[in-house]
């Protein structure tokens, strides 16, 4: 069959298996989706050890080792599924927000598979793949409901009122919430990554020991800012060191955790209430954080919402979660076209 008789094969039938390519930042992935819920494998390439020593990624390294990687990755992912290009109903790949650099090499690849195999192609919006991970882990779970999405680049809440329809309520002012994390765990000296980095060291220390507060955040709209917190604590830590006095790192992390992880559990399940949803989902690389699923599995639980996050093995970037949303995207709209572009700041609504 050729790309046009796949693609009817596919939205007629609604089941179809997907090879994904995720290549937005500093992951290389590829994995294998039947149907956008079973994933039949999932191969991540972490840069992190290239991008440690700098303390951060840096996006022509990133993109150099996307080059290098990821015809490894797709043959591995479809070697681990047990299939080949001739049981694929399509390709999927991110094409947006993310480094525009690393974004275009996931994105070429992908079009010269789709071309070489003859097979339909489309690209997937970084910020709804997240949402979509959800729906691995969560078999039964279908829109609508209210998602919080936290990760290095986006803090959102957004209202899923179907596969491929999407209301954003709230989103952050300034810096993301994982951004906020990854700040303050390198002036505590943390290395990179500095969010699970920083989470270690919060377990160590007395949550309420500082308060941060911030009066926007104290407000009623659904925005965030992360700014003014991530400046308190800095300024809290420097001022301790100024005056000669014993700093306890672990108590800045634990009280910098606690507040961020106040204001968007907070934020989350009032957004939910509101929007008269039962379900309230967590997705992005912050939902990886042990403090922000269990005050939100708390604070839903008081409210009989039902609280939903993914396996942590597709909380941070990888390609299961493109698969999924692929899937979907197929079955709303046509395939795109091999003039479809990166685009780095990419917006979900």
């Amino acid at each position: 069959m050729n790309a046009e008789e796949r693609y009817r094969q596919l939205t007629a039938t609604r089941s179809g298996i997907l090879l994904s390519i995720e290549t937005s930042c500093d992951e290389t992935a590829a994995a294998v989706v039947k149907n956008g819920r079973e994933v039949l494998s999932n191969t991540v390439y972490t840069q992190i050890p290239l991008h440690k020593v700098y303390g951060g990624v840096v996006p022509e390294i990133a993109s150099r080792s996307h080059v290098e990687k990821i015809g490894t990755v797709v043959d591995t992912a479809l070697t681990e599924a047990g299939v080949t290009h001739e049981d694929l109903s399509g390709i999927v790949v991110t094409h947006g927000p993310g480094l525009v650099g690393a974004l275009l090499v996931g994105l070429n690849y992908a079009k010269g598979l789709s071309l070489a195999w003859d097979l339909p192609f489309a690209g997937v919006n970084h910020i709804a793949s997240h949402i979509a991970a959800n729906y691995i882990t969560f078999p039964d779970l279908e829109p609508p409901f209210t998602c919080l999405v936290a990760s290095g680049g986006h803090s959102h809440i957004i209202r899923v009122d179907g596969y491929n329809r999407y209301t954003l309520i709230g989103r952050t002012r300034d810096d993301a919430a994982g951004e906020a994390f990854d700040k303050i765990a390198r002036i505590l000296g943390l290395p990179y990554p500095g969010g699970p980095e920083l989470e270690k060291l919060a377990k160590e220390g007395d949550p309420k020991a500082i308060r941060f507060r911030s009066a926007f955040n104290e407000g009623d709209s659904f925005d965030f800012s992360f700014s003014g917190l991530k400046t308190a604590a800095i300024n809290e830590l420097h001022t301790r060191e100024q005056r000669g006095e014993t700093v306890n790192r672990a108590d800045i992390a634990a009280s910098f955790q606690h507040t961020l992880v106040e204001v968007l559990s907070e934020k989350a399940v009032r957004a939910a209430v509101v929007q008269g949803d039962k379900t309230l989902a967590l997705a992005g690389g912050v939902s990886a954080n042990t403090a922000l699923r269990e005050a939100l599995r708390q604070k839903c639980e008081r409210r009989g919402i039902r609280f939903c996050c993914p396996d942590f093995r597709y909380c941070t970037d990888n390609a299961a979660m493109v698969g999924s949303a692929g899937f979907y995207r197929l079955l709303s709209a046509p395939p795109d076209g091999f003039d479809l572009n990166a685009v780095p700041n990419l917006a979900i609504v």
